[in-house]
């Protein structure tokens, strides 16, 4: 999606900021002994409360309103019977629609206790996000993305998943422009253009290098299992630089 004008926006940042607000309601109401089910109803009555529907479900009928991954499992996890426990690394990942727009967001949380090096993974999973969220403008390469988080996480000792990648977003949960590395990929050329519409969600890793399949039709798994985050944001590339519609507020 390329924004064209101020309606375009305006929807864009409503359905953005309920998927924000929905995703910081249900980081909150995480428990220990709670099942990622209830966790996930939590959110889907936050989303129809604000007149949204769940994305996942709307374009490819996921059986859960939003993705909860734990521990191993680090992308799509199924809402279910698993019991979150004291000590795991919990993601989730909220998408949603409303009056036409899609917006996405996501992010990986410890809960306590925890060591210090997943303290250490999660704030620096953010800060892998923010790199990359950096440079975003019109008329940038969408490379330096890639090159930015790269050159951050050699630099602090981590891996990137490295066939999980950002995405164009807006009209539709994934469209143009497709496969966004998050990691440095000397193919990409391509350019921003002023008003396109993206998401930056790194993998950022004590060792895993790639999502695989699991049992179930949804749920990706580290390969090498190891402590996995993710941080996402929609965003809007502008001539003044990354405008973040995913803000809580």
């Amino acid at each position: 999606m390329t924004i064209s004008n101020d309606n375009d926006l305006t929807c864009l940042k409503e359905v953005g900021r309920i998927v924000a607000n929905t995703l910081e309601a249900m980081v909150k109401a995480i428990e220990p002994g709670m099942t990622t089910s209830e966790l996930d109803q939590i959110g889907r009555k936050l989303l129809e409360a604000a007149g949204a529907r769940p994305a996942p479900e709307l374009a490819y009928a996921f059986p859960g309103a939003t993705c909860i991954s734990v521990n191993e499992e680090i992308a799509h996890g199924i809402p279910g019977a698993r019991r979150i426990e004291r000590g795991d690394l919990v993601n989730i990942d909220v998408s949603a629609e409303k009056n036409g727009f899609f917006a996405d967001t996501g992010a990986s949380f410890a809960v306590p206790p925890v060591t210090r090096s997943i303290e250490r993974l999660c704030r620096d999973g953010r800060r892998a996000m923010w790199t990359g969220l950096r440079q975003v403008g019109a008329s940038k390469p969408i490379a330096g993305i890639g090159q930015a988080i790269g050159a951050f996480a050699r630099k602090n000792g981590y891996s990137l998943v490295r066939n999980l990648a950002s995405h164009g977003v807006g009209l539709s949960l994934h469209e143009e422009p497709t496969e966004i590395a998050t990691w440095p990929d000397a193919s990409e050329r391509r350019i921003m253009t002023d008003g396109m519409v993206f998401t930056v969600e790194p993998f950022l890793s004590f060792g895993a290098e790639w999502a695989e399949d699991g049992d179930d039709p949804w749920t990706l798994y580290s390969s090498p299992e190891a402590p996995t985050v993710q941080y996402e944001h929609t965003v809007v590339a502008t001539r003044n630089g990354p405008l973040i519609v995913t803000m809580a507020g």
